[in-house]
Order: C-alpha cells, then structure tokens, then sequence
C-alpha cells in the first residue's frame, strides 16, 4: 500500500484528497495535518510515502515545511508532492529545489492528483502541464536539432502533444489510441531521450521547436 498524508488547512481539501487517495484499491491515508508544524511532527513520526502538502498554512507555510522534509541536507527525505491554489513562478521553483516531488494546482482533478502520487513513489516528478508550458515557453530554444533521437511517427506525436501540457487520457482521447498505449510510448520514449519524466519530455520537445 502506498501511504499518504494529507496536509492542508482547509478541512473540505482534506476530505476530498482523502476520498480520491482512498478510493485507490493501492493508497490509504495515514494521517492529515492542518497546519505546517502537525504536518512536519507527522510526516517524521509516520515516515509516510507521501506527503500531499499545500502551500499557504498557518504556523508554518508549507514551502519550509517542504524544506524541512525534503530539502537540501535532509539526511533521509520523504517524499512530498505541492498541491496548491498558487501557481506564481517562484512558488514553482522553490519547491522543486527544496526536494518537491511534484507540484499540482487543486483543479487539476482527481486522475491528475493520484498519478503525482505514483510518480513521486517511482522516483519521477510531475508537474502540473499548464505549468509546465508555461515555464518551458521561458525558454530560449537553441537551433533546432536534426537528431530525432529515433522516435516513431506516432512517439513522436505523443511527445508534442505533452510539450502542449496533456494528460495522458487527454493525449490518448485525442489520438484515439488507448491512455495504457500511451504510457507505453511514453516509457519508451524516455528510455531513447533519455528523459526522466514528462517534465524533460516537453523540455526536449520545446528545445526542438517542435511545439507551435
């Protein structure tokens, strides 16, 4: 079973996330926290596999809670995904480079939401796509690269379509091919990149000036 804690100060976020991670016949949640300190005192205690953590909580905002738990030095770091209202650049970054696992909006919805648990779990991190767009259109792209890295046609379009920040039922409903079809592309894609997540996935792509 992969085991969750929930912290958030909103009692009704609580729920929600509760009823989503408890709805996975692999997840349970072993704790919530309202604030940031219960969340830190909880996350030691329970050592869970991870940490679903919102930003703006009292006694302690949760970017230094993240800090404590994940950040630089942190000898034995806990996995901990950001799940936020805020998606202002700054709060992005700090919580990347303080160990975040991942960085969701609340509206994301429940699919995206249980597959940054996974992702975390798995090592990889994931990032909510209109984020990540959005940060990769910052980029300054370097000419264009003839190397096509071998992907197929069809990977090829797969990789497009997440540079443009689309789930994978997304991408699967609009290739009308199966989203477990998509996961495979996926998986093969980041072995011939090699990319680590999605995240360098779209990166890749934008460097390329594959996405208009």
């Amino acid at each position: 079973m992969i085991r969750v804690l929930i912290a958030d100060d909103q009692a009704m976020v609580r729920t929600g996330f509760g009823m989503i991670i408890g709805a996975q016949p692999d997840m349970e949640v072993v704790g919530e926290a309202a604030d940031g300190v219960a969340a830190v005192e909880l996350a030691r205690r329970l050592r869970p596999d991870v940490v679903l953590l919102d930003i703006r909580m009292p006694r302690l905002d949760g970017l230094e809670a993240l800090r404590l738990l994940a950040g630089p030095g942190v000898a034995d770091p806990i996995r901990v995904v950001v799940v936020t209202t805020f998606d202002l650049d700054e709060y992005v970054h700090t919580a990347l480079s303080n160990g975040a696992c991942g960085f969701l909006l609340k509206d994301s919805g429940p699919a995206l939401l249980v597959e940054a648990v996974r992702a975390a779990v798995s090592g990889d991190a994931l990032i909510s796509p209109s984020i990540t767009v959005r940060l990769l259109e910052h980029l300054s792209p370097p000419a264009p690269a003839r190397d096509d890295a071998g992907l197929s046609p069809r990977e090829l379009d797969v990789v497009k379509l997440v540079a443009r920040g689309l789930t994978n039922a997304e991408i699967a409903g609009q290739l009308f091919i199966a989203v477990g079809t998509v996961k495979t592309h996926l998986a093969s894609v980041q072995m011939k990149l090699p990319a680590r997540n999605r995240v360098e996935i779209a990166a890749w792509a934008w460097e390329r000036r594959l996405v208009g």
